[in-house]
């Protein structure tokens, strides 16, 4: 491991240093409640806040499972405090499918490589190479700055957001904003360079189908077939077009991007201005309407044997305010042979485009990016924040990267030969330093 003691003149100096570093700790985590090198992860994270003077607490859910946060004293006791976060753990990587060791850090053609380096040691690595450049430059922001890395953001955050917002609140005592992940990285639009300020996130039900039938001999005649039952359910529900319903964010998005594009929105036809967003489409597509995938079928243990059960599984993201009318009509398509479980859920978020914390969002990319512009957007799945709602703390994803058109951004989030450019972790360092020096 590289000298933590060496010093930064600008907030960016550390930043792909200790992206690589953070890469190198294999902290895959594999949805069973098992996860790899958290503990490792966070105690280096400690070890790098400790270094500039500021004392870091430690929270382990389960073992291994570790929880790192540290406070930045402002000036003023009573302004609102600032929640800054980020996850350690990452999904797991198939190194076969990689063409470079996907825990080694490596920086190549100008860009870090690895797990993580989008999902979201990028940010990470910016939160602390800011921290510790705002320490050494003995810099004092009006509000408390609390900085957090969470465990377990990857596999539904029970170990992470949820145990801390549950066991231990005291730690965001005084905290109203929080800014975390999916957000402020840039894309082009009509030939201008937009920022996506994520201001917006679907909700999470993973569900459970439980099909019932008559059992017997595959021989004879079945009309009871609970396989039967649960594949037409499946088909019904893969098979839906969930109608084109716009939340505030995503209308507010859409109608700056006819501005910047001259291209209308038409609901019958969202493909003509989605085409105008290039691989940003991919993300924004799926917040138009709620979704319902089947991912998961079960049943059967024999050829010729009818079971009298059959399990299914299905994946559904659905708008702000809609939970029940998803379910309602995912339980008319199943049909009544089918019982539908809810095995996890999470709620859906939308908070307003605007605001001191935006304008000082805004403000700062502004001053590094002069010609840009700022929109809001929704993200198609979710974050930390949605456990920090509990506390009345409003959430934002912003991870301020400026790109280059021809990196496949939105394809990196759990895809294969994840990279980041450092040029882009460079400037992230610097509007966050900003930020978190003006707000």
């Amino acid at each position: 491991m590289t000298d933590i003691t060496e010093t930064a003149s600008t907030p960016e100096a550390e930043t792909a240093r200790i992206c690589r570093e953070l890469i190198r700790f294999d902290t895959s985590n594999y949805s069973s409640g098992e996860a790899e090198g958290e503990r490792a992860a966070a105690e280096y994270v400690a070890e790098l806040i400790q270094e500039v003077g500021l004392q870091t607490q430690y929270f382990e859910s389960a073992p291994g499972r570790a929880n790192v946060f540290t406070r930045l004293e402002g000036s003023d006791p009573s302004a609102d405090a600032l929640l800054v976060h980020g996850h350690l753990d990452v999904v797991p990587a198939m190194a076969q499918d990689w063409s470079v060791d996907p825990f080694a850090g490596e920086e190549r053609d100008g860009m870090i490589w690895g797990r993580g380096a989008v999902d979201m040691k990028d940010m990470d690595a910016m939160m602390l190479s800011v921290l510790r450049h705002m320490r050494r430059t003995g810099t004092v922001p009006k509000r408390d700055i609390v900085f957090g890395f969470f465990a377990d953001e990857e596999a539904g955050m029970r170990y992470g957001s949820k145990y801390m917002v549950a066991e231990h609140p005291e730690v965001f005592d005084g905290v109203t904003d929080a800014l975390s992940e999916v957000g402020g990285y840039s894309t082009t639009i009509g030939g201008r360079r937009a920022y996506l300020l994520q201001t917006a996130e679907k909700g999470l039900l993973w569900l459970k189908l439980h099909a019932q039938g008559q059992a017997g001999h595959g021989s004879g005649l079945h009309e009871d077939n609970a396989v039967t039952h649960l594949s037409r359910a499946m088909a019904n529900i893969g098979q839906y077009t969930w109608p084109v319903e716009l939340t505030k964010t995503t209308r507010a998005f859409l109608d700056e991007v006819t501005e910047l594009t001259g291209v209308e929105f038409d609901p019958q036809n969202p493909q003509r201005l989605l085409r105008e967003l290039g691989d940003v489409a991919r993300f924004v597509g799926a917040t138009l309407q709620n979704t319902s995938n089947p991912t998961v079928l079960d049943g059967g243990y024999k050829t010729n044997v009818i079971p009298g059960s059959a399990q299914g599984a299905v994946d559904v993201r659905f708008l702000p305010e809609q939970k029940e009318q998803v379910l309602a009509k995912l339980q008319e398509l199943a049909g009544e042979k089918v019982r539908i479980e809810a095995e996890f859920e999470d709620i859906a978020l939308e908070v307003p485009f605007s605001g001191t914390v935006v304008d000082a969002m805004v403000a700062a990319l502004e001053a590094e990016d002069p010609d840009a512009v700022v929109l809001p957007y929704m993200l198609g799945a979710g974050t930390d924040n949605k456990s920090l709602s509990q506390l009345g703390i409003t959430g934002y994803g912003f991870v301020p990267l400026q790109l280059p058109d021809e990196l496949d951004f939105t394809g990196m989030f759990h895809g294969v030969d994840e990279r980041v450019p450092v040029s882009s972790l460079e400037f992230g360092s610097r509007v966050l330093d900003r930020l978190l020096r003006s707000y």
